[in-house]
């Protein structure tokens, strides 16, 4: 049993002594005062002696106690705040235990366990939620067979939901219902879910690829039928996806998703009724951009990927996340780049790890994929976790080749179907099914940081060889100076003086697959045979591994690879680059009060991109879309200025319009797609380019009182948002910003996740005024800090998307956000610690914002009573 703030480490895991074999669970629902049932039959393992049972709780109110259905003597147990201690168990093999405890589902503020908001009954139970409903053995490797039983009075609950299939349901006395729900697969109590209200539902059908016929059913609030459409449809393209991709079929007879307002995550994976945090499911043209079809579509598939990884295989403890969500994470982005467009998307997944991920290696929560240790296993789902975990997944793939990485997938899904596996389990499978030694690659998962790659290249006319040196190291992280030698995937390309791609062969001093290096070194030399002429070097092609690449690369070569290069996202990678270190000089050059000006080289190369109709629009978007301040800063690295940043990009922005004016009026008068609206990847990327264009126009040519028109007739969400964020980006506090903010809202003041956009696009206005805006705008109607949604897009968007109007050199941002999450901490602890990770790169700031900053944590850290989530976060963010 785990207390909280508890240090819990990875080598200090052992078996439970006891094994549930079935849970029944029966609830009986009312708002303040719920009575939950929990009848376990238990066996004892081999060589567990006569050993106490010691079962986890969270905020139970214990009622009573049997042992074999006798009820349990006091001198048997002890309760405590964090569990229930049962002693003198019978000495049989099996036995049976039935737990009564009482919860208040209403009272439930932590979104943790069984809650009730809004009128419906809820639960969340990753990482350790299933302790606050029932005292048990609440860790991911006891797998069992659940019952559950639900009761409630049909006017209030006509709608009784569990895992698995419906087994029985009808009415009781005094105007009450019950249903029965069965799961015939074992699972741990993390995947438990109980829903229970009156929705409406979505209904379709699905047949697998061997005949078996599922019920799929979306529950949405009443009068949203038609806005779950689209998630139905992507429901259906992930089941026939995971299919053909992969051999993974469905298993039971109804597949179902309940969408609801008050949720702490994205969505939750449980077996058969999966819990999606309604943004993720509900969508109409009027109210949903593209970024939002494209986030139902990825998210609907990486819940329903989790049946097989996540579900069918969990994991042996939480140590090994990574092992469900790393897997599953590159799974849906396998089925996005199938379904969308496969560059464009590998281009999104590197701009998302980048900026979220690569921070927190090279800062205060650093921590390996499969971490080592936790206080808090909250805090660990991760970027690291997540996004890193599944970029080690895509390397394991390069590095066996697709056959290869299939069979052994297929082996870990044989081998390991019903077991809660480990990270050694899951890399055996692919030895076994190769034959290959992944032992020095396995530290991918064990060591934190971010690898660099040192290269140098020299090239020898007279011999027509080319030298290529490679070192690799890892910059020390928290508790971890030392660092090991990493087996890096590096794709490689060369090309010649006329843009044409040179074959690597004849090459000497490592080990090459392809266009793939092998780095196991700390040093390579590489040499190329028969080059004709000096080539320009591309690395890491398609981001073949998760690395910072430190080569010193001239601009004209960098305009070579945006012009030449045939990996397109190495294309984009070459212009980004060159936009990078475009930025750094021009922040340089404003924290020297000299003038900015852009370069040719640059204004040529994204003119030239954003141009070239042979490009899919989604790819010239991006292209043409400037790093953002917090990548730039992520370069610079230390002593970070924001308003520097900001300054030095919005002057090289306009340069660019002022050159590019015409390319992008092009653009904007001809880019849009006609005819009715629709979310498919080709119409959204001419709405995104539309966008950029007309983002860098405003620059160059366009008043605010142009953008209005534009503004009002837009006939969806995506123009009408996107327009309204330069609108008011660009001009703030302006009468054409402030009138179609009002308009914004007059229109869209009954729909919470629209309104989610308008608070977002206030709170990341680049002006020193938006603290105050958000301020006001906690005030209204629109925001309460009950609801994990309006907390997110208001004050998280504020501290994580907004570096300049959030880093104020006085710190009153700082200081704002620290009483928030002082406040936030004592409802929701889980978002309250999430918010705060906005703040986890303090350290890089100039000195008198990192003072404030520090100032800022230390009044969290000075409270006696935080939460262990926030706990964990302040502590190591302050290095205690």
């Amino acid at each position: 049993m785990s207390r909280p703030g508890q240090e819990v480490r990875l080598e200090d895991y052992k078996p439970t002594d006891f094994e549930i074999e079935t849970v029944d669970l029966t609830f009986r629902l009312t708002p303040s005062r719920t009575i939950v049932t929990n009848r376990i039959a238990l066996r004892r393992r081999s060589g567990g002696g006569n050993a106490p049972l010691i079962l986890d709780g969270d905020d139970l109110t214990f009622v009573d106690l049997k042992i074999d259905d006798r009820t349990a003597d006091s001198s048997r147990f002890s309760v405590s705040p964090s569990g229930l201690e049962i002693r003198d168990l019978p000495e049989t093999e099996f036995f049976t235990l039935e737990i009564v405890t009482e919860i208040a589902p209403a009272d439930n503020t932590k979104l943790m366990g069984l809650y009730r908001s809004n009128g419906i009954y809820c639960t969340q139970c990753e990482a350790e939620g299933f302790r606050r409903i029932t005292y048990f053995l609440d860790r991911p490797d006891v797998l069992a067979i659940y019952t559950t039983r639900i009761e409630a009075p049909i006017k209030e609950a006509p709608l009784l939901l569990s895992n698995g299939n419906l087994k029985e349901r009808g009415p009781l006395s005094e105007g009450w219902h019950y249903a029965i729900w069965h799961d015939p697969h074992p699972k741990p109590s993390y995947l438990f879910a109980l829903v229970a209200g009156d929705l409406a539902v979505v209904r379709d059908d699905f047949t697998t690829a061997s005949g078996k016929p599922v019920k799929l059913e979306i529950y949405v609030e009443h009068g949203k039928e038609a806005r779950a459409a689209y998630a139905m449809d992507a429901l259906k393209r992930s089941m026939r996806w995971d299919e053909e991709r992969f051999g993974r079929e469905y298993d039971l007879s109804v597949f179902m998703i309940v969408a609801v307002s008050d949720f702490n995550m994205g969505a939750m994976e449980n077996k058969g009724l999966n819990v999606f945090n309604d943004k993720y499911v509900l969508a109409d043209p009027e109210t949903a951009t593209d970024t939002d079809y494209a986030n139902i579509e990825a998210i609907i598939a990486h819940e329903y990927f989790h049946n097989w990884t996540g579900n069918r295989i969990t994991c042996r403890d939480w140590f090994q996340l990574c092992l469900k969500e790393g897997l599953t994470v590159y799974r849906d982005h396998e089925f996005s780049a199938d379904t969308r467009s496969r560059p464009v998307k590998r281009i999104a997944e590197v701009r998302l790890l980048k900026a979220h991920q690569f921070p927190e290696d090279s800062g205060p929560l650093a921590h390996p994929v499969r971490p080592k240790r936790y206080q808090e296993i909250n805090n660990f789902y991760t970027a690291t976790v997540y996004e890193k975990g599944s970029e080690v997944v895509r390397m394991l793939a390069t590095i066996l080749g697709a056959e290869a990485f299939k069979s052994g997938l297929d082996l870990y899904f044989e081998r390991h179907d019903g077991d809660a596996a480990t990270i050694e389990d899951f890399l055996t499978c692919f030895e076994d099914a190769t034959g290959t030694d992944l032992s020095q690659f396995s530290v991918w998962y064990h060591q934190a940081g971010t690898p660099v790659l040192t290269i140098g290249s020299r090239f020898d006319a007279s011999g027509r060889t080319l030298t290529v040196d490679i070192e690799q190291s890892v910059p020390p992280t928290p508790g971890e100076d030392r660092k090991k030698l990493m087996h890096i995937p590096l794709r490689m390309g060369l090309f010649d003086p006329d843009g044409g791609e040179i074959r690597m062969r004849d090459v000497s001093g490592i080990d090459i697959s392809g266009d793939v290096l092998h780095i196991t070194d700390r040093n390579h030399t590489v040499v190329f045979q028969n080059v004709q002429a000096r080539p320009t070097l591309s690395l890491n092609r398609s981001f073949s591994a998760p690395v910072n690449i430190r080569y010193e690369q001239s601009s004209s070569d960098l305009a070579h690879l945006a012009r030449y290069e045939t990996d397109t996202y190495s294309r984009w990678q070459a212009l980004n680059d060159l936009a990078t270190r475009e930025l750094i000089a021009a922040t340089g050059a404003t924290l020297g009060g000299e003038t900015v000006q852009c370069s040719n080289a640059l204004i040529d190369a994204l003119l030239s991109t954003v141009s070239d109709a042979r490009l899919e629009p989604a790819l010239r978007s991006q292209a043409i879309t400037l790093p953002g301040e917090a990548d730039i800063a992520r370069e610079i690295g230390t002593d970070i200025d924001p308003d520097a940043i900001f300054a030095a990009r919005s002057a090289v922005s306009d340069d660019i319009a002022r050159h590019g004016r015409d390319a992008f009026e092009s653009v904007v008068e001809n880019i849009l797609p006609g005819g009715r609206y629709s979310p498919d990847a080709e119409s959204a990327g001419q709405r995104a380019l539309y966008l950029s264009a007309l983002n860098y126009l405003t620059r160059a040519a366009l008043p605010p009182d142009a953008l209005l028109p534009i503004f009002r007739s837009a006939d969806n969400m995506t123009i009408m948002s996107g327009v309204l964020g330069i609108l008011v980006h660009r001009f703030p506090g302006s009468a054409g910003a402030e009138t179609a903010l009002a308009e914004f809202e007059l229109r869209f003041r009954d729909n919470p996740l629209v309104i989610d956009k308008w608070l977002a696009i206030q709170a990341t206005i680049p002006d020193p005024g938006t603290l105050e805006r958000v301020m006001r705008l906690m005030g209204t109607r629109h925001f309460s800090i009950e609801n994990p949604n309006r907390v997110r897009a208001l004050i998280g968007s504020f501290a994580a998307g907004n570096p300049t109007g959030f880093n104020l050199p006085d710190g009153t941002a700082y200081e704002f956000l620290a009483e928030q999450i002082i406040g936030l901490d004592k409802r929701n602890p889980q978002v309250a610690a999430r918010v705060l990770t906005a703040m986890r790169s303090w350290k890089s700031l100039e000195p008198i914002r990192r003072d404030k900053a520090r100032a800022a944590l230390a009044v969290i850290a000075q409270q006696s009573d935080l939460s262990p989530d926030v706990r964990d976060i302040t502590d190591r963010m302050l290095g205690q």
